[in-house]
């Protein structure tokens, strides 16, 4: 791992910038992406990847609706000036409910957001109570509540917002696991059990980050449920776009963080076990109010 503090420092990106197959940028302001980052990556295998967290505004959560499209805006602007993607992954829920349109307006950039998998957990329901867990930021934004309307009016919709379980998903990676009382108290308002007998059976991850701890909700929960991730869906999005794999050999994928603070040795090896051969910190303080 190599880790440089200098904001401007130069970064191997040019390594891949020579080579002919796309650079994909994935952006989520933590390592929620990682999970989509798996799923891109199987799918174009050719690719340049460079990972790109913004855990300097970590959790996006806390910042104003003006200010993280402010945000995402100034960073999007030196990440593509500098890595000069030809797609990129907005790998964040809140982001892509909010910013999405701003960063079309303003880059030439293609960009493939997340979308709540409402329309997939209504196909798959039985019982007809599906739970969508997300952040709150989410889950209070009229984009999704549209999209409940939309595609899922037929069914009994639990919108839960947990304030935690991405906080709690950046710690299992940096060696810090939560307790399974504090995941379970998170999960818990999903599962819906009614007086005829129905029960939920779907819950949607509608956070990047919530993947990293299915392992740990599939053993918490209460009963058996399908779980809904968006990654593979962004995945074929991003084959339409780019089209099918071609049989060059990529680069090795990095990662860039916009801070760097919580950047320990369990999370380094964690990257490395993810196919990230290298991690630097291109400094991008958040701007205080």
């Amino acid at each position: 791992m190599r880790i440089d503090l200098m904001a401007g420092a130069t970064l191997p990106i040019s390594r891949a910038a020579r080579q002919p197959q796309p650079v994909v940028l994935v952006f989520d302001s933590g390592l929620g992406g990682l999970t989509v980052l798996e799923q891109v990556r199987r799918a174009r295998p050719d690719a340049a990847f460079v990972y790109a967290a913004d855990d300097a505004a970590f959790p996006y959560g806390r910042l104003s609706e003006p200010q993280l499209v402010a945000r995402v805006l100034a960073v999007m602007e030196r990440l593509i000036a500098r890595h000069s993607p030809d797609l990129v992954v907005i790998a964040c829920n809140t982001a892509s409910t909010l910013v999405l349109p701003a960063l079309r307006q303003r880059f030439v950039t293609p960009f493939v957001g997340v979308v709540p998998p409402i329309k997939p957990a209504a196909a798959l329901t039985r019982s007809g109570l599906v739970s969508l867990l997300a952040t709150p930021g989410t889950v209070a934004r009229a984009y999704t509540r549209d999209l409940v309307k939309n595609y899922a009016a037929t069914c009994a919709v639990s919108l839960v917002g947990s304030v935690n379980l991405a906080r709690y998903a950046e710690a299992e990676m940096a060696g810090a696991p939560v307790s399974d009382a504090a995941i379970l108290a998170e999960i818990a308002p999903c599962f819906d059990e009614r007086e005829d007998g129905r029960r939920t059976d779907v819950v949607c991850l509608s956070c990047t980050h919530y993947p990293l701890l299915l392992s740990r909700f599939e053993r918490l929960a209460p009963w058996p449920v399908t779980w809904i991730d968006p990654a593979p869906a962004i995945a074929r999005r991003v084959v339409q776009l780019l089209g099918e794999a071609g049989p060059a050999e990529a680069p090795e994928a990095f990662a860039v963080f916009t801070g760097g603070n919580g950047l320990t040795p369990a999370l380094a090896r964690a990257l490395i076990g993810r196919g990230l051969a290298e991690t630097t910190v291109e400094a991008m303080p958040l701007a205080a109010d």
